[in-house]
């Protein structure tokens, strides 16, 4: 049985990036998620990573600091969701050294002596199994199975196997958070309930790229939306919103004329679901430095007023 996802757009935010340890629950959080609410979102992400050393590692010690601890993790779906949210729950793996987990990766035939593709997804099957076990006991709405891991996306048999045992422990629907532009490139979208990405897409080309990913929608018959997608508020990051390293002065304005183009591209694709914008720090910087303030955060700039507008339209 199929199941149950709900066809109401999706107007969420991914909250609490990137899940230190000691950093969720209390005043600050409390304050973080009740400023989140004002833009009246129907899901919250709540996402963490855990560190494995380096992207040939292949143990993922998701227990050991600074991923965020069990009862944080609970305390998080639970503020969540006593705010009126939906919440998908997003477990990402991380490397310590700094290295992008899209490049996590081993050889393709095993090599003795050498990490191996099945050491990896031992060790990745225990740390998902965890949180699913967490996400169902919590009634969680969503599990995101992995984020951005563009070197294991052709692993097939690997991610089939993965979600099987998933299944056994959550029953609710399960997604995977491909990387941009890989969203035509994974074989195996019929084994998730939803298919999402991360939309970060330039300025100008959001025609192209919708039109690249609808043939993918209507080949697997899935829902389909944004697990991740935003812009920094500064210059030339609308050109290039996925870069949080691009240097430029803070620009409100950029970031809400991104919002813009972006939501009125996509209101025009009757398969498109919505977004989990990114995103939404567990502690907020003062309302009074929102302009100076040049990260992803829509929170008191002139792109809040965008996004509240678009979440209103999916009440």
């Amino acid at each position: 049985m199929t199941p149950k996802w709900s066809s109401t757009p999706v107007g969420g935010m991914t909250w609490g990036w990137t899940g230190v340890r000691g950093s969720w629950g209390g005043d600050t959080a409390e304050h973080s998620l009740d400023a989140l609410a004002e833009l009246e979102p129907n899901w919250i992400g709540v996402t963490f990573a855990a560190l494995q050393a380096t992207a040939q590692s292949t143990e993922i010690p998701f227990q050991d600091e600074p991923t965020v601890t069990d009862d944080e993790v609970r305390w998080a779906i639970r503020a969540a969701h006593a705010r009126g949210a939906k919440v998908c729950l997003k477990p990402v793996v991380n490397c310590a050294d700094g290295t992008w987990r899209a490049f996590i990766g081993f050889f393709d035939w095993d090599v003795p002596g050498e990490p191996q593709w099945g050491q990896w997804f031992a060790s990745y099957e225990r740390f998902m199994l965890h949180y699913a076990t967490i996400a169902e006991e919590e009634g969680c709405e969503l599990l995101c199975i992995g984020c951005e891991m563009v070197r294991t996306d052709g692993r097939e048999s690997e991610w089939r196997a993965l979600i099987a045992r998933v299944r056994e422990i959550y029953s609710g629907p399960i997604t995977y958070n491909c990387d941009k532009y890989q969203e035509d490139h994974v074989t195996w979208w019929d084994a998730v309930d939803v298919i999402s990405s991360s939309g970060y897409y330039p300025t100008g080309q959001w025609e192209t790229q919708l039109d690249r990913i609808a043939p993918v929608a209507r080949r697997f018959g899935k829902p389909f939306f944004f697990m991740e997608t935003g812009c920094p508020s500064r210059v030339g990051s609308s050109a290039r919103p996925n870069d949080w390293t691009l240097q430029g002065a803070p620009s409100g304005a950029e970031q809400a004329d991104f919002y813009r183009e972006m939501f009125a591209a996509c209101s025009r694709r009757e398969w498109m679901q919505g977004y989990m914008l990114w995103d939404w720090p567990a502690s907020l910087y003062p309302s009074s430095e929102a302009a100076q303030n040049d990260d992803y955060c829509v929170f008191a700039k002139p792109a809040a007023e965008v996004v509240h507008a678009e979440f209103g339209s999916y009440r």
